[in-house]
Formats: structure tokens, sequence, C-alpha cells
């Protein structure tokens, strides 16, 4: 018998410091659609994201690294193949974008390939996938 799905999708929230600033990074430099409730980008199943404005800015607290690690992540977003993050990348680079990574395979996992941006308030986005497997 097959499982009725019944999330279609999620939203990541993030507390900001500058509302405004932040949906105009959104929206120009990683072209989401930006309205009063979301960031979105290639629909909710793909870059979706509830922005609010943090009573205080100490409440604004990107994710540290974990263990071993150099760089924490707030959000990762996959792709279908390297042309699409390769598009990615150069778009958002063109664009302005704080690189927190710059594109790496890694040969041991797929191989896998990635690359991480900065917002406003140093939220990690990371965009990662294999090439169409």
């Amino acid at each position: 018998m097959e499982t009725k799905r019944q999330i279609h999708s999620s939203l990541k929230v993030l507390l900001v410091s500058d509302l405004e600033k932040s949906k105009k990074f959104y929206s120009d430099v990683l072209g989401c659609e930006v309205t009063d409730w979301w960031a979105i980008r290639d629909g909710f199943s793909g870059l979706a994201i509830k922005l609010l404005q943090a009573g205080v800015t100490k409440d604004v607290r990107p994710n540290p690294p974990a263990a071993g690690e150099r760089q924490g992540f707030d959000l990762y977003c996959y792709v279908e193949d390297w042309n699409s993050l390769d598009e990615l990348y150069h778009e958002f680079k063109e664009k302005g974008a704080q690189m927190a990574i710059e594109p790496w395979v890694d040969e041991n996992n797929g191989p896998w390939k990635e690359f991480a941006i900065k917002d406003p308030d140093g939220y990690c986005i990371a965009f990662g996938g294999t090439d169409g497997f």
C-alpha cells in the first residue's frame, strides 16, 4: 500500500536584524520572490524561508560549526546537477553574494560538489549535489 504524502513543503524561519535589508538581499542577490510572508525561489519545494524581524539583535544566531567543522550551516539546498550548481554560483557571485565556501568537489561522496554563501546576518546557505545521479 502506497503511503499518502502529507507534507508538501516547509519553510525555514530566520530571525534577522534588519527585515528590509534581508528582503532586499534575498530578492536582489538570491533571486527569490519576497513577500510579507516568505522568500522563495523555485517554489515552496525549492529555497523557502520565512524572514522575521528579531526583537533584539542578540536573537540573530546563525548555527555554529558542527564538531570538527570550520563552517556552520543554516540551510542546505540540493540541486539536480553540477551545471545548475555552477549557474547558481556564477549568478550569486555576479550579484555580490559573500562566499562562505568556494565550489569544491568531494570525490569520496558521490562525487559531491558544493558551495556556500552568507546572508547579511551571517546565516550560511549551502548549495550542492551530485552530477545528475
